[in-house]
C-alpha cells in the first residue's frame, strides 16, 4: 500500500502495524516543523542518538514559508545527512525500518524520509579463532555485514569491484552481499546465483549461510565433501575476488562463502602465501599428506591387523603386543565416537574448566582406558593421530567428511577384509570424483579435466598470482 498525504491517517496506520503500545523498542518522536506535524519512528539501540538530535534541532529553523512542496526538496535542502533516501510503499517502509533506518513522516507529504543513522552493536574485528595465521592480518570478519564489506574494500580499490545488496526470507529480510570484480567473474555463474537468491522460498535464513548454501545447492546432501568454501578471514576473501571468484557475505555471520570451490580451494590456507614459495609448497603438500593420512592410517591398520602375513619384516613392530578384549573395529569406532563427544563437550565447557576438563580426558582415554582392557595402547596412538591431524584442515566440513569416509572404511574393511577396504576406497573416490562445484564444474580440476598448468599452482606454491597485472 502506498502512503497518502493524509498525516493522521499514515500514523495511524503505521501505529497499528508496528504495534508502537506493545513494542517498547520501536520509538517514535512527534514534532513540528515549520508549523506541520512530523514523526519520526526508529528502533532503540538501532540509532546514533546524536544524529537525529541535530536533524531535529536543524529542522526548529524552518520557516512555514520556507517549507519545499515535496518531500524530495526537502530531504535535499533540510535534511543534512549523505544517506537519505525516499519511500512510499508501507512494506519497504517497514522492512527499513526494522533494519535500523530513522523514517520521518510529514504532514503534505506522501512520501517517507528515511535516514540511514543506524549502528549495530558489533564486537571487534579482531583475529578469528579458527583462521588463525602465524604470520599476517590479524583482522577477521564480525556479526556486521557493513564492517564485513569494508574490511574487504579497503584492500581492492578498483572500480571493477562490485558489491551487490539483496534480502532473502520472508520474516527475516536477511541482508546478502554479493562480492565480485566485474571482468574477472564468470558472468554465467554470476547469474545463476543471483537468479537462485531471488528465487528463494524461504521464511528466514535462521542459521545465516548454512540455510543459504543449502539452497543454493539442494541436491546431493548424502555427499559428506563440502560444496563451499567458507573464510573468517577478509585477506582471503579478497584474494579469492581477485582471482575471479564470488564471495557472498550474509548479515549476522562472521564469515564469507567463496564460490566456486574445488577441493583444492577448501584445502588451501592463507599462511600458503605469508610464507616464501619454498615454504609455502611445504605447508601445502604436508597438509594434503596428513589429509591423506587422516583417511586411510586406520583403515590400513585394521587391514594388516586382520591379515598379519602381509606385514613386512620392517613393520612387525605394528602389530598388537597385549592381548584383545575387544575387538580392533569396535575400539576403533568407540573412539572415534569419544572423540567427538570429548569435541562437543570441550565447545560446551565454561573456560574456567577447559583445563581440569582436559586433564581428566588425557587419564581417562589414555592409561586408565588401556588398563582396564577396553583399548590397546596401539589403538589409542593410531586414534590420537588421526584426532590431532584432522586440526591440520580449516575446513570443519572437509575434516568431518574425511571422518564419514574413514568410518566407512573401517566398517567395510572388518566386514569384507581387503574386499571391503578396495571398495571403501572407491566409494571415497567416487564421492570427490563425481562431485561438482556449483558452477557443474568438475570438484578436482585441474586433475579432471587434466591441466599441467594448473597442477603446479594447485600443488606448488610459487609467485603470487595477483603480483601481475590483469588485463
Amino acid at each position: 500500500m502506498k502512503l497518502s498525504s493524509d498525516f493522521d491517517a499514515n500514523i495511524a496506520h503505521f501505529h497499528k502495524v508496528l504495534d508502537v503500545a506493545t513494542n517498547f523498542d520501536i520509538v517514535y518522536h512527534t514534532l513540528e516543523i515549520a508549523g506541520r506535524k512530523a514523526c519520526i519512528y526508529f528502533v532503540d539501540g538501532f540509532t546514533k542518538d546524536e544524529i537525529l538530535l541535530r536533524l531535529m534541532q536543524s529542522f526548529a529553523s524552518i520557516k512555514p514559508e520556507d517549507m519545499p512542496q515535496n518531500a524530495h526538496d526537502f530531504s535535499k535542502k533540510y535534511v543534512g545527512y549523505g544517506e537519505t533516501s525516499l519511500e512510499q510503499e508501507d512494506s519497504k517502509i517497514i522492512v527499513l525500518l526494522l533494519s535500523g533506518l530513522s523514517c520521518m513522516f510529514i504532514e503534505g507529504y506522501d512520501t517517507c524520509i528515511t535516514v540511514d543513522c543506524r549502528t549495530y552493536p558489533a564486537r571487534g574485528v579482531s583475529e578469528p579463532e579458527k583462521d588463525k595465521v602465524l604470520r599476517g592480518s590479524r583482522d577477521g570478519f564480525v556479526e556486521t555485514l557493513i564492517f564485513n564489506t569494508a574490511l574487504i574494500r579497503r584492500r581492492i580499490r578498483d572500480t571493477d569491484f562490485t558489491i551487490e545488496i539483496t534480502t532473502a526470507g520472508e520474516s527475516s529480510h536477511t541482508d546478502i552481499a554479493i562480492c565480485y570484480m566485474k571482468r574477472r567473474v564468470d558472468q554465467e555463474l554470476l547469474v545463476k546465483i543471483k537468479e537462485r537468491i531471488e528465487n528463494l522460498q524461504v521464511d528466514a535464513l535462521s542459521m545465516n549461510q548454512e540455510s543459504l548454501a543449502e539452497c543454493l545447492f539442494p541436491h546431493k546432501w548424502f555427499n559428506p565433501f563440502p560444496k563451499f568454501r567458507f573464510s573468517e578471514r577478509p585477506d582471503t576473501a579478497a584474494a579469492s575476488i581477485l582471482e575471479g571468484n564470488i564471495i557472498i557475505l550474509v548479515d549476522n555471520s562472521p564469515s564469507c562463502m567463496i564460490l566456486p570451490s574445488s577441493v583444492f580451494d577448501i584445502i588451501e590456507e592463507a599462511d600458503d602465501y605469508y610464507f616464501p614459495p619454498v615454504t609455502g609448497t611445504y605447508l601445502r603438500l604436508s597438509r594434503m599428506t596428513v589429509s591423506l593420512l587422516t583417511l586411510f592410517l586406520t583403515p590400513v591398520w585394521l587391514l594388516l591387523m586382520q591379515n598379519p602375513a602381509w606385514i613386512p619384516g620392517w613393520l612387525e613392530f605394528i602389530q598388537i603386543a597385549d592381548e584383545q578384549y575387544v575387538p580392533l573395529i569396535w575400539q576403533l569406532l568407540i573412539l572415534e565416537f569419544a572423540i567427538d563427544g570429548l569435541r562437543l563437550a570441550a565447545v560446551n565447557t565454561p573456560n574456567m574448566l577447559t583445563t581440569p576438563l582436559s586433564v581428566i580426558a588425557g587419564i581417562v582415554l589414555g592409561e586408565y582406558s588401556v588398563k582396564s582392557g577396553w583399548f590397546n595402547s596401539e589403538t589409542m596412538l593410531y586414534m590420537a593421530f588421526v584426532t590431532i591431524a584432522n586440526y591440520s584442515q580449516a575446513s570443519f566440513e572437509m575434516g568431518y567428511a574425511l571422518k564419514f569416509m574413514r568410518v566407512i572404511l573401517l566398517i567395510l574393511t572388518s566386514a569384507f577384509n581387503a574386499w571391503g577396504f578396495f571398495a571403501g576406497t572407491l566409494l571415497s573416490v567416487c564421492a570427490v570424483v563425481f562431485n561438482k562445484t556449483i558452477a557443474g564444474k568438475s570438484y578436482i580440476y585441474p586433475l579432471i579435466p587434466f591441466s599441467w598448468s594448473e597442477c603446479k599452482k594447485r600443488f606448488l606454491r610459487g609467485r603470487l598470482p595477483h603480483m601481475q597485472k590483469q588485463s
